[in-house]
């Protein structure tokens, strides 16, 4: 069965970011909204959609946690099949979405269906477990990728980032002072949260189009 989507952006596009959602999350909160509008002013096409243990919350209004990542990851490339996009694709997501679009990136990029990665608050770690590390397949990412990450995360600060190996083909974008949603604390900083995801809309939309 075909899943949901939100399409966000020109139909002419050239380049169409794929987002999935965070863990506890929808493809139409807030964030994912705001996000997906500022990406769209840049020219990007932005295409949500909806994990099937999301979408049963919605019918059944039980908060079932998300299952295996094995079973998000085959989802994700389902859906990639489903869309049957042209130009350049980007797969994505918002925490838990881009950890599942980062462990198929390289297989669907080998395959011509995508060519850039984009992670939108990686999580990097558990909160509270920063020995328990999500980056083994980081460290080899053969795909072009930007990560967009508040520098206090609670999931990968930029303190405990510096110190992980990664591929060289990772790119990581710093928001100063931000958490995982990007927001800031302004008494701190001075910076407010639409100013982080104007930021990482232009920084994307120049970074995309770079990619072949």
């Amino acid at each position: 069965m075909p899943h949901d989507v939100l399409i966000t952006g020109p139909e002419d596009a050239a380049v169409t970011v794929v987002l999935a959602h965070g863990a506890g999350g929808a493809m139409d909160t807030k964030w994912m909204e705001t996000v997906s509008a500022a990406l769209s002013e840049k020219g990007l096409r932005v295409v949500r959609f909806e994990f099937d243990y999301m979408s049963a919350r919605r019918s059944s209004g039980k908060r079932s946690p998300p299952p295996r990542a094995e079973l998000l990851k085959q989802e994700f490339e389902a859906v990639i099949d489903e869309l049957d996009l042209g130009g350049t694709v980007i797969a994505g997501g918002k925490s838990m979405g881009g950890r599942v679009a980062s462990m198929i990136a390289d297989d669907l990029r080998d395959e011509g269906k995508v060519s850039g990665l984009l992670c939108l608050g990686y999580p990097f770690h558990p909160i509270g477990k920063p020995g328990s590390l999500r980056t083994a397949h980081l460290e080899e990412m053969k795909t072009p990728t930007l990560i967009c990450q508040g520098t206090r995360d609670l999931f990968g600060s930029r303190e405990e980032v510096s110190g992980y190996m990664l591929s060289e083909r990772i790119e990581i974008l710093w928001l100063e002072d931000g958490d995982h949603d990007f927001q800031p604390r302004k008494a701190v900083s001075g910076i407010t949260a639409a100013e982080h995801v104007a930021t990482v809309a232009d920084h994307v939309a120049r970074w995309a189009a770079t990619l072949r």
